[in-house]
Protein backbone atom coordinates (compact mmCIF):
# COMPACT_ATOMS: atom_id res chain seq x y z
CA UNK A 1 0.00 0.00 0.00
CA UNK A 2 1.40 3.59 -1.11
CA UNK A 3 2.24 6.01 1.65
CA UNK A 4 0.67 9.08 0.71
CA UNK A 5 1.19 12.68 2.45
CA UNK A 6 -1.53 14.67 4.48
CA UNK A 7 -2.72 16.25 1.17
CA UNK A 8 -4.00 12.62 0.21
CA UNK A 9 -0.77 12.78 -2.62
CA UNK A 10 1.02 9.51 -3.18
CA UNK A 11 5.10 10.02 -1.30
CA UNK A 12 7.78 9.23 -3.98
CA UNK A 13 9.74 5.80 -3.36
CA UNK A 14 12.59 8.53 -1.61
CA UNK A 15 10.16 9.85 0.84
CA UNK A 16 9.19 5.85 1.63
CA UNK A 17 13.09 5.47 2.60
CA UNK A 18 13.06 8.70 4.54
CA UNK A 19 9.79 7.23 6.74
CA UNK A 20 11.18 3.87 7.11
CA UNK A 21 14.75 5.00 8.15
CA UNK A 22 12.81 7.34 10.64
CA UNK A 23 11.02 4.49 11.95
CA UNK A 24 13.83 2.34 12.40
CA UNK A 25 15.97 5.24 14.17
CA UNK A 26 12.93 5.55 16.51
CA UNK A 27 13.50 1.79 17.45
CA UNK A 28 16.84 1.75 18.11
CA UNK A 29 17.15 5.32 20.22
CA UNK A 30 14.55 3.66 22.59
CA UNK A 31 16.68 0.50 22.82
CA UNK A 32 19.46 2.71 23.31
CA UNK A 33 17.27 4.46 26.44
CA UNK A 34 16.36 1.88 27.99
CA UNK A 35 19.82 0.00 28.46
CA UNK A 36 21.33 3.49 29.37
CA UNK A 37 18.37 3.57 32.10
CA UNK A 38 19.12 -0.16 33.14
CA UNK A 39 23.16 1.29 33.50
CA UNK A 40 22.02 3.54 35.57
CA UNK A 41 19.90 1.65 37.59
CA UNK A 42 22.12 -1.04 38.37
CA UNK A 43 25.41 -0.09 38.10
CA UNK A 44 25.43 2.17 41.71
CA UNK A 45 23.53 -0.82 43.35
CA UNK A 46 26.29 -3.15 42.00
CA UNK A 47 28.91 -0.93 42.61
CA UNK A 48 27.91 -0.40 46.32
CA UNK A 49 26.96 -4.29 46.44
CA UNK A 50 30.80 -5.10 45.94
CA UNK A 51 32.22 -3.04 47.95
CA UNK A 52 30.00 -3.83 50.64
CA UNK A 53 31.20 -7.54 50.10
CA UNK A 54 34.76 -6.76 49.38
CA UNK A 55 34.94 -4.70 53.01
CA UNK A 56 32.98 -7.45 54.71
CA UNK A 57 35.56 -10.33 53.36
CA UNK A 58 38.59 -8.53 54.10
CA UNK A 59 36.73 -7.98 57.47
CA UNK A 60 35.72 -12.25 58.05
CA UNK A 61 38.96 -13.01 56.64
CA UNK A 62 41.32 -11.06 59.03
CA UNK A 63 38.89 -11.87 62.24
CA UNK A 64 37.32 -15.04 62.12
CA UNK A 65 40.94 -16.99 61.53
CA UNK A 66 41.59 -15.82 65.00
CA UNK A 67 39.12 -17.51 66.73
CA UNK A 68 39.86 -20.87 68.43
CA UNK A 69 38.43 -24.32 66.46
CA UNK A 70 35.94 -24.79 68.98
CA UNK A 71 34.34 -21.47 69.33
CA UNK A 72 33.84 -21.01 64.91
CA UNK A 73 30.41 -21.54 64.16
CA UNK A 74 31.78 -22.45 61.04
CA UNK A 75 33.44 -25.29 62.31
CA UNK A 76 30.30 -27.13 62.85
CA UNK A 77 28.58 -26.12 59.67
CA UNK A 78 29.09 -27.13 55.85
CA UNK A 79 29.14 -23.85 54.54
CA UNK A 80 30.88 -20.48 55.75
CA UNK A 81 28.72 -17.40 57.97
CA UNK A 82 29.57 -14.25 55.65
CA UNK A 83 29.06 -11.19 58.00
CA UNK A 84 30.88 -13.49 60.89
CA UNK A 85 33.92 -11.39 61.55
CA UNK A 86 31.62 -8.05 60.95
CA UNK A 87 29.77 -9.09 64.18
CA UNK A 88 32.38 -10.32 66.56
CA UNK A 89 34.62 -7.13 65.69
CA UNK A 90 31.38 -4.84 66.70
CA UNK A 91 30.81 -6.78 69.88
CA UNK A 92 34.93 -6.52 71.02
CA UNK A 93 34.64 -3.04 70.21
CA UNK A 94 31.50 -2.87 72.21
CA UNK A 95 33.15 -4.53 75.27
CA UNK A 96 36.49 -2.55 74.88
CA UNK A 97 34.01 0.90 75.67
CA UNK A 98 32.44 -0.49 78.43
CA UNK A 99 35.56 -1.37 80.03
CA UNK A 100 37.26 1.68 79.49
CA UNK A 101 34.24 3.62 80.94
CA UNK A 102 35.25 2.10 84.13
CA UNK A 103 37.69 2.97 86.67
CA UNK A 104 40.24 0.13 85.96
CA UNK A 105 39.30 0.37 82.21
CA UNK A 106 40.30 4.51 82.42
CA UNK A 107 43.54 3.81 84.48
CA UNK A 108 45.08 1.36 81.68
CA UNK A 109 43.92 3.74 78.80
CA UNK A 110 45.91 6.24 80.67
CA UNK A 111 48.85 3.88 81.36
CA UNK A 112 48.79 2.94 78.01
CA UNK A 113 49.00 6.55 76.41
CA UNK A 114 52.43 6.83 78.78
CA UNK A 115 53.43 4.19 77.05
CA UNK A 116 53.16 5.49 73.58
CA UNK A 117 53.95 9.19 74.82
CA UNK A 118 57.33 7.97 75.12
CA UNK A 119 58.01 6.42 71.95
CA UNK A 120 59.52 9.52 69.37
CA UNK A 121 57.76 8.50 66.22
CA UNK A 122 54.43 6.40 67.51
CA UNK A 123 53.59 9.10 70.04
CA UNK A 124 53.42 11.74 66.96
CA UNK A 125 51.04 9.72 65.21
CA UNK A 126 48.64 8.12 68.23
CA UNK A 127 48.51 11.91 69.10
CA UNK A 128 47.20 12.44 65.56
CA UNK A 129 45.11 10.03 65.28
CA UNK A 130 43.30 10.50 68.62
CA UNK A 131 42.49 13.86 67.92
CA UNK A 132 41.24 13.22 64.20
CA UNK A 133 38.62 10.17 65.67
CA UNK A 134 37.65 12.30 68.55
CA UNK A 135 36.75 15.43 66.38
CA UNK A 136 34.92 13.33 63.63
CA UNK A 137 33.28 11.24 66.08
CA UNK A 138 32.37 14.10 68.49
CA UNK A 139 28.14 13.93 68.82
CA UNK A 140 28.60 18.05 68.83
CA UNK A 141 31.32 18.24 66.19
CA UNK A 142 30.95 20.46 63.34
CA UNK A 143 33.46 18.92 61.24
CA UNK A 144 32.49 18.99 57.49
CA UNK A 145 28.70 20.88 58.74
CA UNK A 146 28.82 23.11 56.29
CA UNK A 147 29.67 23.53 52.95
CA UNK A 148 31.69 26.84 51.09
CA UNK A 149 33.29 28.53 48.22
CA UNK A 150 36.18 29.54 48.22
CA UNK A 151 38.11 31.59 45.80
CA UNK A 152 40.96 29.26 44.58
CA UNK A 153 43.48 28.92 42.92
CA UNK A 154 43.12 32.40 42.02
CA UNK A 155 40.85 35.32 41.49
CA UNK A 156 38.14 34.42 39.25
CA UNK A 157 38.07 30.53 40.02
CA UNK A 158 35.56 29.15 42.79
CA UNK A 159 36.22 25.46 44.38
CA UNK A 160 33.88 23.75 46.73
CA UNK A 161 35.27 23.22 49.63
CA UNK A 162 34.52 22.76 53.68
CA UNK A 163 34.32 24.18 57.09
CA UNK A 164 36.36 22.21 59.84
CA UNK A 165 36.39 24.42 62.64
CA UNK A 166 37.52 28.03 63.73
CA UNK A 167 40.98 28.87 63.87
CA UNK A 168 42.77 28.64 66.91
CA UNK A 169 46.35 28.50 68.75
CA UNK A 170 49.37 30.49 67.00
CA UNK A 171 48.16 30.48 63.27
CA UNK A 172 45.06 32.86 64.40
CA UNK A 173 47.32 34.70 66.66
CA UNK A 174 49.65 35.88 63.60
CA UNK A 175 46.73 36.76 61.84
CA UNK A 176 44.92 40.20 61.79
CA UNK A 177 41.37 38.80 60.37
CA UNK A 178 39.48 36.08 62.03
CA UNK A 179 40.05 32.89 60.06
CA UNK A 180 38.44 29.66 59.92
CA UNK A 181 39.85 26.17 58.56
CA UNK A 182 38.59 24.63 55.64
CA UNK A 183 39.53 21.52 53.47
CA UNK A 184 39.31 21.58 49.91
CA UNK A 185 39.38 17.97 48.69
CA UNK A 186 40.73 16.83 45.02
CA UNK A 187 38.00 15.52 42.85
CA UNK A 188 37.50 12.43 42.24
CA UNK A 189 39.19 11.13 45.27
CA UNK A 190 38.05 13.68 48.52
CA UNK A 191 39.88 11.87 51.47
CA UNK A 192 42.66 13.96 49.26
CA UNK A 193 43.09 17.68 49.56
CA UNK A 194 44.70 21.27 50.89
CA UNK A 195 44.26 22.75 54.49
CA UNK A 196 44.04 26.40 54.09
CA UNK A 197 43.15 29.26 56.31
CA UNK A 198 40.57 31.91 55.07
CA UNK A 199 39.16 35.16 56.44
CA UNK A 200 35.30 33.97 57.72
CA UNK A 201 34.20 36.87 55.40
CA UNK A 202 36.21 35.46 52.25
CA UNK A 203 34.00 32.35 52.28
CA UNK A 204 30.52 32.14 50.85
CA UNK A 205 28.12 29.52 52.35
CA UNK A 206 26.12 27.33 50.22
CA UNK A 207 22.26 25.89 50.60
CA UNK A 208 22.90 22.58 49.62
CA UNK A 209 23.86 19.64 52.05
CA UNK A 210 27.60 18.77 52.41
CA UNK A 211 26.01 15.07 51.44
CA UNK A 212 25.08 17.75 47.73
CA UNK A 213 28.52 18.99 48.45
CA UNK A 214 30.63 15.65 48.34
CA UNK A 215 28.61 14.16 45.23
CA UNK A 216 29.20 16.85 43.50
CA UNK A 217 33.05 16.96 43.98
CA UNK A 218 33.43 13.34 43.50
CA UNK A 219 31.64 13.15 40.32
CA UNK A 220 33.88 16.04 38.74
CA UNK A 221 30.67 18.26 38.62
CA UNK A 222 28.62 15.32 36.62
CA UNK A 223 25.97 15.55 39.49
CA UNK A 224 25.04 19.18 40.10
CA UNK A 225 22.50 19.01 43.29
CA UNK A 226 19.27 21.59 42.71
CA UNK A 227 18.68 25.39 43.72
CA UNK A 228 16.18 24.77 46.34
CA UNK A 229 16.86 28.60 47.14
CA UNK A 230 13.55 31.27 46.84
CA UNK A 231 13.46 32.59 43.57
CA UNK A 232 14.64 35.90 44.65
CA UNK A 233 17.90 35.12 46.06
CA UNK A 234 18.90 32.90 42.89
CA UNK A 235 17.95 36.33 40.96
CA UNK A 236 21.18 37.95 43.25
CA UNK A 237 24.51 37.02 42.71
CA UNK A 238 26.84 37.02 45.32
CA UNK A 239 30.34 36.17 43.96
CA UNK A 240 32.28 37.21 40.85
CA UNK A 241 34.34 35.41 38.32
CA UNK A 242 35.69 38.42 36.70
CA UNK A 243 39.49 39.42 36.73
CA UNK A 244 40.16 42.11 35.00
CA UNK A 245 42.53 44.05 36.81
CA UNK A 246 40.25 47.55 37.47
CA UNK A 247 38.13 45.44 39.35
CA UNK A 248 40.62 43.75 41.01
CA UNK A 249 41.63 46.72 42.21
CA UNK A 250 38.16 48.36 43.28
CA UNK A 251 37.79 44.61 45.38
CA UNK A 252 41.24 45.18 47.18
CA UNK A 253 39.85 49.09 47.73
CA UNK A 254 36.92 48.43 49.32
CA UNK A 255 37.65 45.09 51.11
CA UNK A 256 35.23 43.15 49.75
CA UNK A 257 36.82 40.48 47.48
CA UNK A 258 33.68 38.62 46.70
CA UNK A 259 30.71 40.24 47.26
CA UNK A 260 30.67 42.60 43.94
CA UNK A 261 27.65 45.10 43.92
CA UNK A 262 26.30 44.81 40.01
CA UNK A 263 27.30 48.80 39.38
CA UNK A 264 30.66 48.36 40.30
CA UNK A 265 30.93 45.35 37.77
CA UNK A 266 33.38 46.21 34.85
Amino acid sequence: MDKRNSNGRPLPPSAHTQVSGGKNRGFWARIRGYFLAGVLVTAPLGITGYLAWVIVGFIDHSITPLLPDKYNPETYLPFSLPGLGVIILILVLTVIGALTAGLLGRWLVHTGERILNRMPVIRSFYSATKQIFQTVLAQKSNAFREAILVEYPRRGIWAIAFITGETQGEVQNLTEQKTVNIFLPTTPNPTSGFLLFVPREDVVPLNMSVEDAIKMVISGGIVTPPDNRSLKEKKKPRVSAKTYEDLDVLRERENSPILVSKKNKI
